[in-house]
């Protein structure tokens, strides 16, 4: 695993307007001036060119050997299309799954969620990082689900969880990536067996204001559903899912902040994405 993925210089020819999105500089009513969240700090975008502070960069490398949905015999394929020694330069083009990787479901996903994924509005991929740790529970069940009695748990240590979280559940399973057969988990009857969110955890956290649940996972769904009547939830409610989450080990429960960036794919059902948590100071 990799840590402290820092963001290029680049960031700082938007650092007034990202600083103003993360910490609500100058801009009443943004999640920063929420109850629960982290205090504005000034030095956190400042510090990462410098890596005095630290990005976690939440997100697996695209290529065709990660594990895929059973049943799908083609994910993702790259051809190289000019090379330096023959054009003096370096292109390839590309093609791959809408849902494969560390990816994002947008609600038009499952209907009648309605924003694809070029619709969703940006201020939600920006927001105060919730990560419920589940991984005890998970060690006894394969199929754990989170319960909202889990989610309550987590408030009464860290506080009431804030409008325009992204949460998501630590479930330990990407130490199983990149292996397909250990991360999909199939028993004798092709069922996968792998955790997930349930039912009431996801209407409890659509009640908190949540914008988006992730998970270290193959869905947000638990592996042995049969009809993802969590996605039957969320995505209408207007939530967006990140599935297959990388390095959240380095994340902490509280206090972090998630940047999650989509391919703007016109009309797209989902696509990849690139997760970001930049950690408090300390």
């Amino acid at each position: 695993m990799r840590i402290a993925k820092f963001i290029s210089s680049g960031l700082a020819c938007t650092g007034v307007f990202l600083a103003a999105l993360i910490f609500g500089a100058a801009i009443p009513g943004t999640l920063a001036t929420q109850e629960n969240t982290a205090p504005p700090q000034d030095s956190w975008l400042a510090g990462i060119p410098a890596g005095k502070t630290l990005v976690v960069d939440m997100t697996h490398a695209i290529n065709a050997t990660q594990p895929a949905w059973p049943g799908v015999d083609k994910a993702f394929e790259a051809k190289v299309i000019d090379s330096p020694e023959k054009d003096g330069y370096f292109t390839r083009s590309f093609w791959m799954l809408e849902h494969y990787g560390t990816h994002m479901d947008a609600p038009a996903h499952f209907p009648p969620g309605k924003a694809t994924l070029d619709k969703i509005p940006e201020a939600h991929f920006f927001g105060p990082a919730v990560v419920i740790d589940v991984r005890e529970e998970v060690s006894k069940d394969a199929d754990y689900r989170l319960s909202a009695a889990r989610v309550e748990k987590w408030e009464a240590a860290h506080g009431r969880i804030p409008a325009g979280a992204i949460v998501m559940m630590r479930t330990g399973w990407a130490t199983r990536w990149p292996d397909q057969t250990r991360y999909r988990n199939l028993d004798g009857n092709k069922v996968m067996h792998f955790p997930g969110f349930s039912v009431e955890s996801a209407k409890l956290l659509i009640a908190r204001g949540a914008v988006g649940l992730g998970i270290d996972t193959l869905s947000i769904d638990y592996g042995a559903s049969k009809d993802f009547e969590v996605h039957h939830v969320d995505l209408p409610a207007g939530l967006y899912n990140l599935e297959n989450l990388a390095n959240m080990d380095y994340v902490p429960e509280a206090g972090a902040f998630v940047i999650a960036a989509p391919i703007k794919l016109e009309g797209g059902s989902g696509g990849p994405v690139r997760v970001f948590a930049i950690l408090p100071p300390g």
